[in-house]
């Protein structure tokens, strides 16, 4: 896309609506945009204007008893991140600020950018996606109709669930501009057990171990020693000289962390193992889930997500030689590059073992010629475009930007 584009500034759902409209009559789509931290995420979109919804910011209530809150789209999540904190709560899904992945600043996020890209960190593996969390949300359809879909209380998902089909949808399906989420109690305490592992099979398969022990883990990831010489905050997690560390999260209170403690040291007394406290494991998980060891390094990045027990065989397959996995395996993030040869060799692995491969960072050259994310088989392909078109009819919101179809 060349040349300057025009820019609708939206500051409220009524504008959004009428800006909606006004583009039905010459089919014109845009390109949504609110703070920009994610917008190299995803194929370039296909649109001569930009629909700017960056004023749909504050809560709009909360109801700390209730563990539910409500904001509007564009709030950051700094703001309710705060605002949760004087509670003593948080989203549990623990949101992953990518903003400075991709050249920006953190603390940019917004509430429906990391529910558009489904942008949740290492608590996955414990409290489960972004779409575990959303139980409500207003948006502006393709056609210009306000829609309300979902409840602010936590047991009011009745039917097809529109609030958690917005979640991952890159803004394809309409524009958000109030969303409900629910929220937990922040633990009294925070804590790592590590252990250092002589090859990456070793700590993988220990990952795996830990998530099966009643210890209730909120974090399970392994840290090859290339990544923890990069210089990062996995630099300062001891035990030298192993093939790599894998870092078990817990939380809870000061007993029960003991008791947790008691279990793995018992698990793995065969290995060296070291405990980091609230600071460093707060500071080692937010690198970890924002992908911060690649912030400043000139690569690539590709997200596999595989079955936890294959992890180690896709990591062989792909040949990279820079790396880390998160929820025990689940997903690794990979340098590697953005081309043809490496989408299909990842896309072989993932059809073989099961998952998914999504080129996460490339150059916009890159991700307008590759596919992005894992092609879809032609039946759900074919739900796909159905989805699209019961919400965007016209295709007005960021054409393009998950499939060239889409």
């Amino acid at each position: 896309m060349t040349g300057a584009r025009e820019i609708i500034v939206a500051r409220s759902e009524a504008e959004i609506a009428d800006a909606v409209l006004a583009a039905l009559d010459d089919k014109s789509p845009f390109e949504i945009v609110s703070s920009g931290s994610k917008r190299d995420y995803g194929r370039p979109v296909s649109a001569e204007r930009i629909l700017d919804v960056g004023g749909l910011t504050g809560i709009i209530k909360y109801e700390p008893e209730e563990l539910v809150f409500s904001a509007h789209a564009a709030t950051p999540l700094t703001e309710i991140e705060a605002a949760l904190a004087e509670k003593k709560q948080m989203l549990g899904f623990e949101p992953a600020d990518w903003g400075a992945l991709f050249g920006g600043e953190s603390g940019r996020a917004t509430l429906a950018g990391t529910v558009a890209t489904s942008a949740c960190g290492a608590r996955r593996v414990k409290a489960g996606a972004v779409r575990d969390h959303v139980i409500g949300c207003r948006f502006v359809n393709g056609s210009g109709e306000a829609i309300k879909a979902g409840g602010s209380v936590i047991k009011n998902v009745t039917g097809f669930d529109i609030s958690r089909l917005m979640c991952g949808a890159f803004g394809t399906l309409g524009v958000l501009t109030e969303l409900t989420l629910r929220v937990v109690p922040l633990p009294a305490r925070t804590m790592s057990f590590a252990l250092g592992t002589p090859s990456a099979e070793a700590g993988l398969r220990a990952l795996r171990q830990a998530a099966a022990l009643p210890v209730d883990p909120t974090g399970l990831a392994y840290l090859p020693d290339a990544v923890r010489r990069a210089g990062t905050v996995a630099g300062a997690v001891p035990l030298a000289g192993a093939a790599g560390v894998a870092v078990i999260r817990l939380e809870g209170a000061e007993a029960a962390l003991s008791e947790k403690l008691a279990i793995l040291r018992q698990t793995f007394s065969g290995f060296d193992t070291a405990t980091l406290d609230d600071d460093l494991t707060a500071t080692l998980f937010r690198e970890i889930g924002t992908g911060g060891v690649f912030v400043g390094r000139a690569t690539d990045i590709w997200r596999v997500c595989v079955p936890s027990s294959a992890a180690h065989e896709a990591v062989e397959r792909s040949g990279a030689r820079f790396w880390y996995a998160d929820w025990a395996g689940g997903l690794l993030w990979l340098a590697l590059n953005g081309d043809e040869d490496t989408a299909k060799r990842l896309r072989a692995i993932t059809a073989f073992l099961g998952g998914h491969a999504t080129l996460m960072r490339a150059s916009a050259e890159a991700r307008e010629s590759l596919q992005v994310f894992e092609p879809e088989a032609p039946a759900r392909a074919g739900l796909t475009r159905t989805v699209k078109a019961a919400f965007d009819q016209h295709r007005l919101f960021n054409p393009g930007r998950m499939f060239r179809a889409c």
